[in-house]
């Protein structure tokens, strides 16, 4: 099976978090819950220069699963094609899952007592779309979904223009 990676260019982005609304909206997230979130690091001088950093936090799909290794209900497993699930049904809300991610890209939903994090939207990938987050909602255009190889032949195109342009 085909397996597809969501990959973010952070040089690229600009703190906007469009991504963040996207998933709430097309996942229903409550107010505190969020499945993929931006962080800023800045200002900061550099090359004389003010510039910000920003840092897009989401599940990264790992190979392996911290997370549901932490989870006694088993309520989180990969799929065939590599995007990591969470069962909502079978999660009890134990909270082990939070601790054993190294990204802190799982949230608690208090009002269902369950943990929740990105599906990389699989209703969506099923039916043959992308994520919500990487579905041109992205204004930087920094957000990619699908084969892991050509999108870093497209990413390391980006970089060689970026640095041409400083040069």
């Amino acid at each position: 099976m085909k397996k597809n990676a969501l990959i973010i260019d952070h040089e690229a982005c600009w703190g906007c978090k469009t991504c963040e609304v996207a998933c709430k909206q097309e996942n229903g997230a409550p107010d505190g819950v969020r499945l993929i979130y931006v962080t800023e690091d800045g200002p900061q001088k550099v090359d004389g220069k003010l510039s910000f950093l920003f840092q897009v936090n989401i599940c990264r799909q790992c190979e392996d699963l911290p997370c549901a290794e932490a989870c006694p209900a088993e309520a989180i497993n990969k799929r065939d094609d590599g995007i990591v699930v969470m069962d909502d049904e079978s999660c009890t809300g134990c909270r082990a899952c939070l601790e054993a991610c190294s990204y802190q890209a799982i949230a608690f939903d208090e009002e269902k007592d369950t943990a929740r994090k990105c599906n990389l939207c699989h209703h969506r990938v099923d039916k043959g779309l992308i994520p919500a987050c990487a579905d041109n909602i992205c204004l930087a255009h920094c957000i990619y979904f699908g084969d892991p190889e050509e999108i870093e032949k497209i990413l390391a195109e980006k970089r060689k223009a970026r640095n041409a342009k400083s040069a």
